[in-house]
């Protein structure tokens, strides 16, 4: 009888260790050691598993809308089609702090989002080139509203804690309820999340809050690692020497807001890596130019420089763009 229950509830851990795996999507470290053909997804306990393609994707369908055959696959799921797709933001933790963890930082990466800046730029049309059988993305996102939690979770975060606490915001209704937007979850560097800097850099997934269906992000503040997790320590809008969470922040913002919108329910856009539109040029940047505190930026919108990466275009054959219909780049 010990034997049989070992063996269930061996049964059973291997189970919930696969259905978390299919639960997130995440943006791995910068020079990870993920094998071809599987990616590290996290568990939310500490740990990553490896999944790998098992080749049950759903065929293409066939249909305007859909473009195929430019090394990205559709899986036949929706896409987030709204002109713009509203952006709402939980500011976690302490960010009325010293570093990155400040209002400018706050301001910042709000403005980033705007219609204005990120949300109406040539690199967001980049989206534009996917879609599913009823229309293609818009290519434009715009922040609409942010709130912020001091700590209702504490500063040790398990994924259940940020389904929590986002949650707690829809239900009180701090933020609205919508199924067709992108919610960001952004964490103050004090605050540690199993897997965060370790295994990936940041995450978005989709559940059932509040009785719709919910996509959000995880953003940590990457001055938690700047080695894993940002290109440069100074980046072109760093208030100091070293202090570079702002922009890379923006850099994972970018990364995660352009994969929830291709693949919001997970079982839409990837290859058969499970590579996403963005895993497809992760930390890969193509030209850059100087900014006056010695800072790289490949990308001027908004008012601001930015370093942010490439998307995969999913045209002419498909590769890592910084605008739509520019020169293709593999660094």
């Amino acid at each position: 009888m010990t034997a049989s229950q070992g063996k269930m509830k061996f049964v059973l851990v291997m189970l919930f260790v696969f259905l978390a795996a299919n639960f997130l999507m995440a943006q791995k470290v910068r020079e990870g050691s993920t094998p071809a053909g599987q990616r590290a997804v996290p568990n939310g306990d500490g740990s990553a598993s490896l999944l790998p393609d098992d080749g049950t994707g759903n065929a293409a369908p066939t249909g305007q809308a859909v473009v195929t055959g430019n090394g990205i696959n559709y899986n036949g799921g929706p896409v987030l089609k709204g002109s713009p797709v509203p952006v709402y933001i939980i500011w976690y933790g302490n960010w009325n702090g010293t570093g990155s963890n400040t209002a400018a930082t706050v301001s910042l990466l709000e403005g980033f989002l705007a219609s204005t800046s990120l949300g109406g730029s040539s690199y967001e049309a980049i989206n534009t080139t996917y879609g599913d059988t009823t229309g293609n993305v818009s290519g434009h996102l715009n922040f609409v509203q942010a709130v912020f939690d001091t700590g209702s979770q504490g500063t040790r975060l398990r994924n259940s804690k940020i389904s929590a606490a986002i949650s707690a915001q829809l239900t009180a209704g701090h933020l609205p309820t919508d199924p067709n937007g992108v919610y960001i979850f952004a964490t103050s560097s004090d605050v540690k999340e199993s897997g965060f800097c370790t295994q990936f850099c940041g995450f978005h997934t989709h559940q059932t809050l509040n009785g719709a269906d919910i996509k959000w992000a995880f953003i940590g503040n990457t001055d938690q690692c700047p080695s894993g997790c940002e290109i440069q320590a100074t980046g072109p809008n760093s208030p100091s020497t070293g202090v570079g969470g702002a922009d890379g922040m923006a850099n994972v913002i970018t990364h995660e807001t352009e994969e929830t919108i291709t693949d919001p329910d997970l079982n839409a856009w990837f290859d058969s890596s499970g590579q996403e539109d963005a895993d497809k040029c992760n930390f890969k940047f193509g030209p850059t130019q100087t900014a006056a505190n010695g800072a790289r930026f490949n990308q001027t919108f908004g008012g601001h420089n930015w370093m942010i990466q490439m998307e995969w275009e999913n045209s002419r054959g498909g590769g890592c763009d910084q605008t739509l219909g520019g020169p293709f780049f593999t660094n």
